[in-house]
């Protein structure tokens, strides 16, 4: 029987299951809707799907290197307890590896590990650990050089933040002085050209208003505009803020003395942008055990 379209949103819609889930369920029940809901649920994917509700804002950054091909994705689970849990950690690790040959999220999740897409290894994951979870973002870097640091690791190659530094130049012990300093400063750009210019007019706006509220005349409010936005520039890119490990340098500076030129950078923080319901510890422990 030719599976359509409309079967497999009708599933969808009835189980909440992804999209191939939904598609793999009529094809192995031959159109049979209840029977593809009964096949979703012994597979444990529609326990799966009522989970997806839940915010996953938890997880792991993973990174992963080849050459001067650097990758991070971020995986979020419900709790911090999945992030320890090695299965979890197992499947980071691997989502990894697989985005190096990736070219995007999309790409990604389609992308085969074992044999078995990514996609189709998350819900696996859901429906036996049994939180939701979810691939966020990846990033990519290219460089002649690619150096990598994860904060707060939860075991190699994995942590909160994953942060990865392309350099022109080897100078790896510098190169991971820089990821440490991205983790901490947390840098909105790499240099004055790559900022945002919507971010920037706003907070000259903000600067102006400021000056003017103090009665000044118009030429000295220039002259403080000029001071207070080369301030905001350098303390919001990566080549312009004062090196952590010598604050007496920019960051650029430091890298010419390293004799090597930082082309990017890629950080990423876990639950970064996510808006979490705060819940205590009692709460979320009981929530776990519910299932």
């Amino acid at each position: 029987m030719a599976i359509t379209a409309a079967m497999v949103k009708e599933l969808r819609e009835a189980t909440a299951a992804g999209m191939m889930d939904a598609k793999k369920a009529l094809t192995e029940t031959d159109g049979d809707f209840e029977a593809a809901v009964d096949w979703l649920r012994t597979k444990g994917l529609a326990k799966a799907a009522k989970k997806a509700g839940r915010t996953a804002a938890e997880g792991l950054v993973g990174v992963a290197v080849d050459g001067g091909v650097g990758v991070a994705v971020e995986v979020n689970s419900e709790t911090d307890f999945v992030g320890k849990n090695a299965e979890f950690q197992a499947m980071v690790k691997d989502i990894a590896s697989a985005a190096l040959a990736a070219d995007d999220l999309e790409a990604l999740n389609a992308a085969e590990v074992n044999g078995k897409a990514v996609s189709e290894i998350i819900t696996d994951k859901i429906a036996t650990i049994g939180e939701n979870m979810g691939l966020r973002r990846m990033a990519k870097i290219e460089a002649a050089s690619v150096v990598t640091y994860v904060h707060n690791a939860a075991a190699d190659g994995m942590g909160k933040i994953g942060v990865l530094v392309g350099l022109n130049g080897a100078n790896d012990a510098f190169g991971k002085q820089v990821a440490m300093h991205i983790a901490a400063a947390n840098p909105a750009a790499l240099g004055e050209a790559d900022l945002d210019p919507a971010i920037v007019e706003k907070e000259k706006q903000v600067q102006i208003d400021i000056a003017r509220e103090s009665g000044k005349p118009e030429n000295i409010i220039e002259n403080m505009i000029k001071g207070r936005m080369a301030k905001f520039i350098a303390e919001s890119t990566l080549l312009g803020q004062a090196f952590v490990v010598n604050p007496d340098l920019t960051v650029e500076a430091a890298a010419k003395e390293a004799g090597v030129e930082i082309t990017g950078f890629v950080r990423l923080e876990v639950g970064e942008g996510i808006e979490k319901v705060a819940e205590d510890f009692a709460a979320e422990v009981a929530k776990a055990a519910q299932g």
